[in-house]
């Protein structure tokens, strides 16, 4: 059975409860006991786990002395703070802190700088909101690239994998490139279009990758994005929506970073030993087609019960995927160099003024 939220097994046990299964039955089929059983239909709200009481610390007696010198640095000028090398060394000179070593105080003042802050006025309370996605017209979708690593013609070659992600069913495309420039990003893309059928209706989640965004507008979503982007999601109907930059933007499309972690650990390990590229993304096509076939046998469907073509609405129609459009030909700039050679990515230099390269569809 896959794994689930404590949530929805409360759920499901109320629900095979109202259908008219016996306690015992249940407790068989989900594996728990008869006090599961009883608060899930109780509740269908899981309790709270007990905080564990903190034990004492050799810090203690200290961390008041701590908490001085860091509300002292609030109005400090910014380069004479106090680093956490600085508050140990005044813990040892001026109160004979033995005791206690570096890595303890460190714990403490990355924990309690930010709560200060935020205690004196000066800093944002920061709040994770768990991510919902519904199928139908809310249907997204998140892409991104992960570095992977295999054996390629007897040596150890490293590349990168292309991912896009059903952020509702969790269906995954995956694509192996010898880099992650805007021809993989553009191929990546048109290839899981292929393999799904269609494009989602809605969003698609980006990170602020050289290939699609020229430039970062402040604090804001806003992006200049470079023209061959502009001009290849124009044609696709892509809706794109751009994470902010580090590590921050990294939880908003936690979906397909999950995903590409989950695959590097369970499908390219050991590392694969193939001749060519070609090969290797044989490889993957199978394993995304037995993934696509066996619902609920893997850690990357969050939602292995909720099918496939049900749970995602296409841009054609509710009820099938759509047809990927597919233009007879495919004219795209290239990237000028400084030099006057211009130079396309896995492919020879060459001299030429012209600022496009026109030949069949990708």
């Amino acid at each position: 059975m896959p794994r689930m939220s404590k949530i929805e097994l409360y759920a499901a046990i109320r629900r095979d409860s109202r259908a008219g299964m016996a306690s015992r039955a249940l407790q068989h089929k989900y594996g728990v006991g008869f006090r599961t059983v009883q608060k899930a239909l109780a509740s269908a709200w899981p309790t709270p786990r007990k905080k564990l009481q903190s034990r004492p610390s050799r810090l203690d007696r200290y961390k008041s002395l701590i908490d001085q010198m860091l509300r002292a640095d609030l109005d400090a000028p910014r380069k004479q703070r106090h680093t956490t090398k600085r508050i140990f060394d005044r813990l040892l000179s001026e109160h004979d802190a033995v005791e206690v070593s570096y890595q303890m105080v460190r714990a403490y003042v990355a924990q309690r700088r930010p709560e200060i802050r935020i205690e004196a006025g000066l800093g944002p309370v920061e709040a994770f909101i768990t991510q919902s996605h519904r199928p139908g017209v809310e249907a997204e979708a998140e892409v991104d690239f992960g570095d992977v690593t295999i054996r390629l013609a007897g040596e150890l070659v490293r590349c990168v994998m292309f991912s896009l992600r059903l952020s509702y069913s969790g269906k995954a495309v995956h694509r192996v490139f010898a880099s992650g420039g805007q021809e993989a990003f553009f191929e990546g893309h048109i290839h899981a279009f292929r393999v799904l059928g269609g494009v989602p209706i809605g969003k698609i989640r980006y990170d602020n990758l050289k290939a699609a965004v020229a430039r970062v507008l402040g604090f804001s979503r806003a992006r200049v994005e470079t023209p061959c982007w502009t001009a290849f999601r124009e044609h696709y109907g892509i809706e794109p929506f751009y994470c902010r930059p580090g590590k921050q933007g990294a939880h908003e499309k936690g979906g397909v970073e999950g995903d590409i972690g989950w695959f590097r650990r369970n499908r390219l390990v050991p590392i694969p030993e193939v001749a060519t590229p070609a090969e290797l993304n044989t490889l993957i096509d199978a394993w995304d087609e037995a993934e696509r076939k066996s619902p609920g046998t893997s850690a990357s469907w969050p939602r292995p019960a909720c099918g496939w073509n049900s749970t995602t609405t296409w841009r054609s129609s509710s009820a099938s995927p759509a047809r990927c459009p597919e233009p007879p030909r495919w004219t795209r700039p290239v990237r000028q160099a400084s030099s006057p050679l211009c130079t396309t990515s896995g492919g020879p230099q060459h001299a030429s003024p012209m600022a496009t390269v026109t030949g069949p569809g990708p």
